[in-house]
């Protein structure tokens, strides 16, 4: 279960914004606990320092292409299926922090 939660808008208009789950917990909880995998095992079993998956996991490291692929790999997954919740990610926490700041000052092309 994610411990990510809706918050009210932090610039105070009272819109609802889902807070993203880092792909990090979504490994954790989606994968690595239901299967009994500790960090170290996944580590060395996807051959990576132990430390790649525990800054992962803790949200302070981005799944690399390189991460994609072997977790791809060892879960069966796709490697686009990581990446693509990293770049979800990504740009939800961009648009927290500065999206309607973008939207101001940044006009579209007029075409």
């Amino acid at each position: 279960m994610s411990k990510s939660s809706t918050i009210t808008d932090p610039q105070g208009l009272g819109e609802q914004v889902f807070t993203s789950i880092p792909p990090g917990e979504i490994l954790l909880e989606e994968f690595m606990k239901p299967l009994g995998i500790t960090q170290n095992r996944l580590a060395r079993d996807i051959d990576v320092p132990v430390s790649r998956i525990a800054g992962v996991v803790k949200g302070d490291r981005a799944i690399t292409a390189d991460t994609a692929l072997r977790l791809a790999q060892f879960f069966a997954t796709s490697p686009e299926m990581w990446m693509a919740l990293q770049s979800d990610y990504d740009l939800r926490i961009a648009r927290l922090a500065s999206g309607r700041e973008i939207e101001s000052r940044v006009r579209p092309l007029a075409a």
